[in-house]
């Protein structure tokens, strides 16, 4: 078993938090997406999309997508759940991640993607689109604060997976000087709570 991936993407680091949430270790090998060597012929047999992570079994099942990859490792080691154990927790739970995910993550990479130089002549660009992506995430940063007003984590009193995604997506917000404002002491406190966590270093 290996987990290919790249350190400095945001969607890796949903995986990495997660393993050591879970207190699991799994080999890490680098694909250097920087110089494009998710674009080679020998990655692409393992993800024809192209992008990491990537968990490869023994077996030479090959699982991308980050989600898919936790929910992978939650049905192999179920404790600690961080996806919920009653019907109640796993609705709620994917609901609030879901929310993470289009309401926060998504708009802070969509301005990374259309404004760095990184994806100039990688992918089309709408420069356009990142003032309206930027207004976007720091409109869902306001909504997140009044949200950890009433509950100490994401999705409850439980620190979960959408903890995870919201954490990753508020910490690679800062690239593009997205940031937490002072008045945000919600969001703030929350982010200090969960930076604090070993996981949180992975």
């Amino acid at each position: 078993m290996k987990l290919y991936e790249f350190t400095g993407a945001p969607n890796p680091r949903r995986v990495r938090v997660f393993l050591a949430e879970k207190g699991i270790h799994v080999p890490f090998e680098q694909v250097d997406i920087m110089s494009g060597a998710h674009k080679s012929a020998d990655f692409a047999e393992f993800n024809p999309i192209q992008r990491v992570p990537v968990l490869v079994l023994n077996d030479g099942t090959a699982i991308s997508e980050s989600m898919a990859i936790c929910r992978y490792f939650e049905a192999v080691q179920p404790d600690p759940p961080l996806f919920g154990k009653t019907p109640i927790e796993i609705g709620m739970i994917e609901m609030w991640n879901r929310r993470m995910e289009f309401h926060v993550f998504r708009p802070v990479t969509d301005t990374f993607r259309n404004s760095s130089d990184f994806f100039k002549g990688r992918i089309p660009q709408v420069p356009e689109y990142v003032e309206v992506a930027r207004r976007a995430a720091e409109k869902s940063f306001t909504w997140l604060d009044e949200v950890l007003g009433n509950q100490r984590f994401i999705a409850g009193d439980k620190f979960t997976i959408a903890d995870i995604t919201a954490l990753c997506a508020v910490d690679f917000a800062r690239v593009s000087k997205i940031r937490i404002q002072p008045a945000q002491q919600n969001l703030a406190r929350w982010r200090e709570e969960v930076s604090a966590r070993p996981s949180a270093k992975a």
